[in-house]
C-alpha cells in the first residue's frame, strides 16, 4: 500500500468537485451584476490577458487589487475566479484577475515573468481605468501564491533583480513555498516539473525582498505541507528581517478557504478589504 500523497486535494476535501462548480457559479453571477473588462492584454500569447472588475460606483484613484489563481501550475481559468473580487468592490476597490499559461506546455520560468508583467502591466496602465497604481495590492491561492510570491522575491538563479511591481500589501493563500516534492508527486505526468525547475523556484531558497505589509494563510484543515512551509516562509521573511504575518484560518481546507477569500464577512476577504482601506 502506498501512502497518500499529501498535494493530491481532492484525496483530503470530499466535496471538491461541488466547491470547484461554486467558484464557477459564483463568479458567473458577479460577472452579470458587475462591469467586467474581459480580457484585456498585457502581452502576446494567447494567455496573457486579465479581467478588470469594476465597482458599482467608480471613484478616479481606487485602490487596484490583483488576484493570481491556482490549479497547481497546469490548470485554471480565470473567469471561474471572479468571485474573489466580492470584497475587493464592496471596499470601493478594483479587482484584476490575472491569467498565465500553464505546464506542461510552458515551462515554470515563463509562468513567473508573466505574472510579474501582467502586475507591471497593470502598474503602468491603472490610471486608464480609474486605478492609483499607489495603492496597489495582490493575492494568490494555492499555485498562484507560489507565483505571487515572486513579485517581491528573486530565484536563486536570478543573476540580475528583475523589474517588479510595487506592492504595498500581499498575502499569500495556500501557498506551496518548497516545490522540492512536486516533481514526485501525482503532478509528475500533469506539470512535468523538473528538479532543475523546483530548485530554481523555490520561494524558501528564493531572496525575499522588502514589502511593506505580508500575510501568509492557510487553512487550519490542509495537509501538513501547507501548514510546514507557510510556517517555514513565515521564519524565513524574518530572518531576512521582513515583516509577516502567519494567519491559520480556523475550519478551512484548500478549497473553501477560496470561498472565505471571497466573502466580505470572511476571515480573508476582511483582510483583503483591511489592506484595501488603509492604503
Amino acid at each position: 500500500m502506498t501512502s497518500q500523497d499529501l498535494y493530491r486535494i481532492r484525496d483530503f476535501v470530499p466535496d471538491f468537485d461541488a466547491i470547484a462548480a461554486e467558484f464557477a457559479e459564483r463568479s458567473r453571477r458577479l460577472a452579470e451584476t458587475a462591469e467586467v473588462l474581459a480580457d484585456i492584454r498585457y502581452g502576446a500569447r494567447d494567455r496573457e490577458v486579465l479581467d478588470i472588475i469594476l465597482p458599482p460606483r467608480l471613484r478616479a484613484g481606487a485602490p487596484l487589487h490583483v488576484f493570481v489563481h491556482g490549479g497547481y501550475w497546469r490548470s485554471g481559468e480565470k473567469e471561474n475566479y471572479h468571485l474573489v473580487a466580492a470584497p475587493v468592490l464592496a471596499a470601493g476597490g478594483i479587482a484584476a484577475i490575472v491569467e498565465y499559461d500553464l505546464m506542461p506546455g510552458q515551462r515554470l520560468e515563463v509562468l513567473v515573468d508573466q505574472v510579474r508583467r501582467s502586475v507591471l502591466w497593470l502598474e503602468k496602465h491603472a490610471g486608464d481605468f480609474g486605478a492609483d497604481a499607489r495603492r496597489l495590492t495582490v493575492s494568490g491561492h494555492s499555485a498562484g501564491a507560489h507565483l505571487a510570491s515572486f513579485l517581491a522575491a528573486t530565484g536563486v538563479e536570478e543573476t540580475a533583480k528583475p523589474a517588479l511591481p510595487a506592492i504595498s500589501r500581499l498575502l499569500l493563500v495556500s501557498g506551496i513555498y518548497d516545490l522540492s516534492g512536486i516533481p514526485d508527486s501525482f503532478l509528475r505526468d500533469e506539470a512535468k516539473m523538473t528538479p532543475a525547475e523546483a530548485a530554481a523556484w523555490s520561494p524558501l531558497t528564493s531572496s525575499q525582498l522588502p514589502c511593506p505589509q505580508r500575510i501568509i494563510a492557510f487553512g487550519a484543515e490542509e495537509t501538513l505541507p501547507f501548514h510546514q512551509q507557510a510556517a517555514a516562509l513565515h521564519t524565513r521573511l524574518h530572518t531576512q528581517g521582513s515583516a509577516a504575518k502567519l494567519l491559520p484560518v480556523p475550519d478551512l481546507n484548500h478549497m473553501n478557504v477560496v470561498l472565505d477569500l471571497a466573502d466580505p464577512a470572511g476571515i480573508l476577504g476582511g483582510h483583503v478589504a483591511n489592506m484595501i482601506a488603509s492604503l
